[in-house]
């Protein structure tokens, strides 16, 4: 799971789209037999669940960063796996695989950015007194457009700009030094800023010329990027950091007060008239790479519901060894994020749940899609290429059963976050009181501040309409360090949480109707597509 501060200061998460009518009480009678069900639930065990993480999660996997040799070695286990259990390949060219588009590129030193008007210009270059906020787009052109300043953040969030038009401008925020701790609450007004067409956005801070140095030489090195569909990202412009006594001598000739300016606790947005920012914020691609999905397809026994589809998912990626760039830090010698339960302890019940419906006769009546992406350490490049190339149809995929660290912490509960969303949030609380056995409690999601929703690879099924249930044991003091390692993984807890996860995904694959979206929740999460 990526930390909520991957893209540094600014960054993070996106949005969602449908799926249909409420979801009948009760399995199909047509469905396998109590006897069937309950044997092909028991192969779900914990000594395949804990043999599965030692594979995918040894030393000899190195972390499973995206891209990297050993996360295809480990594609490679699962689709073997996938293989011999009998499915069908859902991945390129009849295969198990699915690739998808990386490329490394590298911020053109030459970027820049001018404010004129007035007969005042200022020009700064990325260095002292300029700073990417965020990895910036591949852009080939300049960026230029009016100016709209600011000040402060917004008290109005469902109308930041209220009547200003911002369509083709440059926004200039200032801001106090103390936003660049918290700049996750800048994403929702940056998502908001891009659907109404604002073209670029600079942050003007009181920043010392030492974290702007730092910020340039780190945004200087190579960098990989997702070179898929990503204009719903909620940073789809260029976001730069500007000190502000540089800024404050040209808005000075705007006729603005830098008292006032630093002043932030009076919030105020207007068009700056006569002047225009130019911003030319180039990468360039240095090297084409690529990272690897697993899919596999098991056929469903029903002739008119075959064609709808249940997904399980789970991404198989973990953030690598240190020295890397997505944040493993040594503890003592090992310098290796194994990642047993973020996220080996997911990928495993994926193959096990593949396992034990691949043995069920008769098969249940949708079909059943299981699915182990890469890139979800960097922020779920994975899911959101398959979503956008799916093996079946989106509009197909009736559900989609995500887990992401279900090994760890309590030993009777799994937060089960989303439940509120849509109706499979009944089916999964039914589920838990018809299976005693299993001694697991769901309970929804008891950490709203984390945006745990947004940050593992349902969001981009969610947000592109099709409900979810995202299976979740928290956080510890393990997570991205390499003490996540296969040792500390309760292989028992885990196989009855798969067991649960089974019985659920059961339940929606049998039943007459599909899981259907809570209007409010679908109109907060699911996105529009144009």
């Amino acid at each position: 799971m990526p930390t909520p501060a991957r893209l540094r200061i600014l960054l993070s998460a996106s949005l969602l789209w449908l799926a249909g009518g409420p979801l009948a009480a009760q399995s199909s009678p047509r469905g396998p037999a109590p006897a069937a069900v309950r044997r092909a639930a028991l192969t779900i065990t914990d000594s395949d669940v804990r043999r599965r993480i030692a594979v995918i999660a040894d030393d000899s996997m190195r972390g499973r960063p995206t891209p990297s040799r050993e996360l295809d070695r480990t594609a490679a286990y699962i689709a073997e796996e996938f293989r011999r259990f009998g499915l069908r390949p859902g991945g390129d060219s009849g295969t198990f695989i699915q690739r998808y588009p990386i490329l490394r590129v590298q911020l053109d030193t030459a970027s820049f950015v001018t404010i004129a008007g007035h007969g005042v210009e200022g020009r700064w270059t990325m260095g002292q007194d300029l700073a990417p906020g965020a990895p910036l787009p591949i852009a080939a052109d300049v960026i230029s457009g009016p100016v709209v300043l600011l000040k402060g953040m917004p008290s109005d969030t469902a109308r930041p700009f209220g009547r200003v038009p911002v369509r083709g401008a440059v926004v200039v925020q200032t801001l106090p030094r103390s936003m660049l701790m918290r700049g996750s609450q800048l994403v929702p007004l940056l998502a908001k800023a891009a659907a109404a067409g604002v073209r670029g956005w600079i942050v003007v801070l009181p920043l010392p010329r030492s974290f702007v140095a730092f910020q340039v030489r780190t945004m200087l090195a190579p960098q990989l990027v997702f070179a898929g569909r990503d204009e719903e990202g909620p940073v789809r412009i260029p976001v730069l950091l500007m000190r502000d006594s540089s800024a404050f001598d040209v808005l000075r000739a705007a006729g603005e007060d830098p008292v006032a300016l630093r002043d932030t606790a009076t919030r105020d947005i207007r068009a700056l008239g006569g002047f225009r920012v130019t911003l030319s914020a180039r990468r360039r691609v240095i090297e084409e790479l690529s990272a690897p999905n697993v899919i596999g397809v098991l056929e469903g026994s029903d002739p008119r519901l075959r064609d709808e589809f249940v997904l399980f998912s789970a991404h198989m990626d973990h953030i690598g060894v240190t020295r890397g760039d997505l944040g493993c830090i040594a503890a003592g010698a090992d310098s290796i994020c194994n990642g047993a339960d973020d996220n080996a302890s997911g990928t495993s019940g994926v193959v096990e749940l593949a396992e034990a419906f691949a043995t069920l006769t008769p098969r249940p009546r949708r079909s059943l899609i299981f699915l182990a992406v890469s890139g979800e350490e960097r922020d779920l490049w994975g899911s959101g290429w398959y979503t956008e190339h799916p093996a079946v149809p989106l509009a197909q995929t009736v559900a989609d059963l995500n887990m992401d660290m279900i090994g760890r912490n309590w030993r009777d509960t799994i937060a089960v976050i989303g439940k509120e969303h849509s109706s499979l949030g009944e089916v999964a609380d039914r589920v838990a009181q018809d299976h005693p056995e299993l001694n697991v409690r769901l309970i929804g999601d008891i950490w709203p501040t984390e945006d745990f929703y947004r940050r593992s690879d349902h969001f981009n099924f969610a947000r592109r309409g099709v409900p979810i249930l995202f299976f979740f044991n928290g956080v510890h003091p393990d997570y991205h360090r390499p003490t996540d390692s296969p040792d500390r993984i309760d292989a028992e807890k885990e196989a009855r949480i798969v067991r649960m996860v089974f019985y659920i995904g059961l339940e929606v694959a049998n039943a007459a109707q599909r899981p259907a979206w809570n209007p409010e929740s679908r109109r907060q999460i699911v996105r529009n597509r144009h």
